[in-house]
Formats: structure tokens, sequence, C-alpha cells
């Protein structure tokens, strides 16, 4: 496996990346930073760099294919030749060597870091970096197998021991995953020596108890992937053992975020900002000028008076208008980009932030609050964590419309209509998922892909792309790894896009 060969070049990769980044505070060492090697980068500098890596992977590429999969994005007439694979379900462009997305590539990067870090703080005996790192490799195996299926585990993440490393079932790597980001929480909870915001944790500024309570939550959300075809008993013991570890899950205010000290200069802003709203010189960038909402996610929000639609995007003469994903009907001028809602920011919101762009600043969401309280209530739903169900979906949704900068007075009275919407629903799953897609829109895009992957739901229209009938299950194995361990991706049989699925998909 080409990813797993390359334990020196990564250190390289990574310190350029938090370079780039503007992330003087926890560069600021004795080392001679021009030679980034394991024995002049302390770990309080190559933590900060892994995490900054695994988001920007989440901000970035990830988020883009839950944009475009999860029924929230499409394109104007302008941009109907863009992001065609996405738009077409294209599985082997997608896996491309040279024009692919690199989820693979970047995952296993990251899993080879992060093994690095644990084995450098093992060596010295700190318990913090190898539990973090060991929660973070446990999140990275999830999202890949996720994309994937059956995957490397034992044999990942070990340098040139493995040169064709085997691969394992998608179930047995995800209960491994569980047990590696359990193993990781007793390691912080156990450790002494704390690292601060500005130098050495960039996600929690040291505060164990947030590590903890994240990594439950990374656990809950892969047992809330199980739902339709994990084993009961398991799921049973897995949720009994985090409630005797007593830390429990990321409540409101407790999100998940990454800031390494983002800056208004380029390659220094925050990914998501330059990336889809504005770069370092108040530019529109290509990805703002071009993707917009659904007319299906319009709708929604439109037919619950919902004010987060306002926060969000531009209005058109008054109305919001979105797209038909697949661009069936490009010279359509009702689908131009003058006739359609692009993203709200600050720039056209008085220089105030709203909905998904606060600020070139911003953080970085790994995993929000909002996400864990859905999951909590999904949950409470489903019998198997006791707890107050309305109380937890009104705090998603309020942690949502606080995130999109609704007005107080809005707030409440958007929560009240929906409480009692939520009293009178036949499906309350499917309500709630509906408000969990509302709430992650554009934030963390690919977990509503997942949810529709797992339940259905919401039932947002596929593309209607020309000569396109089905929907993708997975992302196939990428030309990278079938150039270098082809006998073990043949082992795995199948992996086409609109066919296959991954072990927990019904």
């Amino acid at each position: 496996m080409k990813t797993i060969r390359i334990n020196a070049k990564i250190y390289v990769f990574l310190f350029l990346i938090v370079l780039n980044m503007g992330c003087d505070s926890f560069l600021d060492v004795n080392e001679n930073p021009n030679a980034p090697i394991s024995e002049n980068l302390p770990l309080s500098a190559k933590l900060p760099a892994a995490l900054v890596a695994t988001v920007n992977q989440e901000v970035g590429p990830i988020n883009q294919i839950g944009g475009f999969w999860g029924g929230y994005w499409g394109t104007n007439n302008e941009g109907a030749n863009l992001f065609f694979d996405l738009k077409t379900y294209n599985g082997l462009d997608i896996r491309d060597q040279r024009d692919g997305i690199p989820i693979w590539e970047n995952g296993y990067n990251n899993i080879l870091y992060f093994k690095l870090i644990q084995e450098e703080a093992e060596a010295e005996g700190d318990l913090f970096y190898v539990g973090s790192s060991k929660i973070m490799q446990g999140w990275l195996f999830l999202r890949l197998v996720d994309f994937y299926n059956n995957i490397p585990f034992d044999e990942a993440g070990r340098g040139n021991t493995y040169l064709n490393p085997t691969y394992e079932p998608g179930e047995q790597v995800y209960r491994k995953a569980v047990q590696l980001i359990s193993e990781g929480i007793q390691d912080v909870k156990s450790s002494s020596v704390i690292p601060s915001q500005t130098h050495g944790d960039v996600l929690f500024g040291g505060q164990k108890n947030l590590w903890a309570k994240f990594g439950n939550t990374v656990k809950l959300r892969a047992l809330i992937r199980q739902s339709e075809k994990g084993d009961p008993n398991y799921i049973n013991a897995a949720l009994q053992a985090i409630q005797q570890e007593g830390s429990g899950f990321l409540q409101s205010g407790e999100s998940a975020s990454v800031n390494p000290g983002y800056l208004n200069t380029p390659g220094k802003l925050n990914p998501f900002w330059v990336s889809y709203y504005r770069d370092a010189q108040g530019a529109f960038t290509s990805n703002h000028q071009h993707i917009r909402p659904t007319t299906y996610l319009i709708t929604q929000y439109k037919g619950l008076n919902d004010p987060r639609l306002q926060r969000l995007y531009m209005d058109v003469n008054g109305e919001y208008r979105g797209v038909l994903f697949g661009n069936p009907d490009a010279g359509n001028p009702d689908y131009s980009r003058i006739n359609t809602s692009a993203f709200r920011g600050p720039a056209e919101n008085g220089g105030s932030p709203t909905g998904i762009f606060h600020s070139f600043n911003q953080s970085s969401v790994l995993l929000s609050d909002s996400e864990s309280l859905f999951l909590q209530a999904e949950a409470v739903l489903r019998g198997w964590l006791s707890g107050d169900l309305p109380g937890l979906l009104q705090a998603a949704t309020a942690s949502s419309l606080d995130y999109m900068k609704v007005g107080a007075v809005e707030k409440s009275a958007y929560l009240l209509q929906e409480a009692a919407r939520f009293d009178s629903a036949e499906n309350k799953l499917e309500y709630l998922i509906l408000q969990k897609w509302l709430s992650l829109n554009s934030i963390s895009s690919v977990e509503a892909w997942n949810d529709h992957r797992r339940l259905g739901l919401p039932n947002f229209p596929a593309t209607i792309a020309s000569g396109v009938d089905g929907r993708p299950l997975r992302l196939m194995y990428p030309e990278t790894e079938r150039g270098t361990n082809y006998d073990q991706v043949l082992a795995q049989g199948s992996d086409f896009t609109l066919r296959d699925k991954v072990w927990w998909t019904p």
C-alpha cells in the first residue's frame, strides 16, 4: 500500500501544512524548522499538524462529497461542467490517481502520522499524546470504512513493515476502531502532562474531559451507523461500556473544532472560507459563484418556515431559488447564476457573521455539538439510552440555530413550532433525521449521505444527469492502491459505486 511507505516524507508534508496555515504559536521551537524530522519536532508541534491535516480533509473533499451526495448542493448553469464526477456518481474517475479525490491516500497518510506520534509518545511516557493519537486513528479508520468497506487495520500505519497490508472486514475494523478509541480515552484521562490550546492541542486545549466526550461521541456515531445491520448484543455492550466510563458525550457549546490561528493572508485563511466564499483579497471564489442549494433543500426550509434559510442564502428579488442536482436543463435561465441563491456571508450581511460563514479565522468543525445531540436523541428514540428526547432534540436544533446566527426571537418561535411538530409527528425518526439534515447543511454534509445510505432519509432526489441510474453507495478503491496492493484489492470483490454497499448499509 503506497500510503504506508512514506513515514519519513509524512513529517515534511504535515509540517508544511502547518507552516502554510500560519500556526506560529506551536512552531516556536528551538530545533531547526527546516529539518522537520522526528528528532527535532516536539510532540506539541506534531499533534497540531496532524489535527489540522485531518480537519482540512473533513471540511474539504469529504464535505464536498457530502454536499453533492447528501442532497444539499448543485451547480448553476455557469457551473454545469464543474464537479461532473460527483454529479454523475462516476466512481472510476473519482478513484483516478491524478485527478481523483484522495480520500484513501490522505486518510492513511494521517493514520500513519498519528501512529508515529503515538509510538514516540509511548517511548516518552506521555499518555496525553498516546491517547489523543489513538482516538484520532479510530476516527480515521471509521471514516475509511464508511467510504470503502474492507480496509487494512492491523497492518496499516506500520511504515515499511507491511508492503502489502492485509484487508480486514469493515465490521471487524469498526469494532477495532471503537476499541482503539476506548483505549485512547483511558490514556488521556490517565495523563499528567497537558498541552495548551496554543502549544500542543488545537482541538480542545488539553481539556481531558472534552477529549473523552469526543471519543464517546465518535463511538456513538459508529454504533448509530449500525442501527439497521449491526449485532444488537455488540451495540448494547458498547453502549454499556460508554456509560460505565462515565464521561458522557459532547453537549451544547462543546463542538470539536480546530483553529491553529488562521490569518487573512494567502494560504493561511480558514480552508472552508477560502474555498467556498472569499479569498484574502475579498474576491468571490469560483465555488461561491457556482455552487447553489438544491430546490429540494430550499423547499424543506420554506415548508418549515425555517429562519436558517435567510441566514444561509441570498434571496433573488425576495425569493430563494435553488437548482436541480445534475443540471438536466442547463439552458433554462431560471438556473443561471444571477437567478439562483448564492451563499450569504458577512459581506452580504452588513459585515456580521451569518449562516456558515463567520470570518476568515473561524474554527474548522470536526464534529459539531449539534450532531452530537442529534446522535444522542436518536439513541434515546431507539431505546438505547435513557434521556429527555424532546429536550435533546430541542438542544440539537438550538445549537444549529445559534451557529447559523439566528436571532433570539426567531429562534424561540421556531423551537416552539418544531416542538409541537415533533409531538404530533407519526414518524419521529423521520422528523429527527430531517432536522439533523437541515442542521448539518454544508458543515458535516457527509453525514447526510451516510444517514441516507442507512435509512433512506431524508428522501432527497438523486442526480438527474443524463444516463445515470441509481445512487452512490461507496467509493471504489483508488488507483494508487490498486497499483501497489492489487491482490488484496482484488480479493475484496466488486466495488462499484452504484452497486456495492459498505457493511452497515441494509
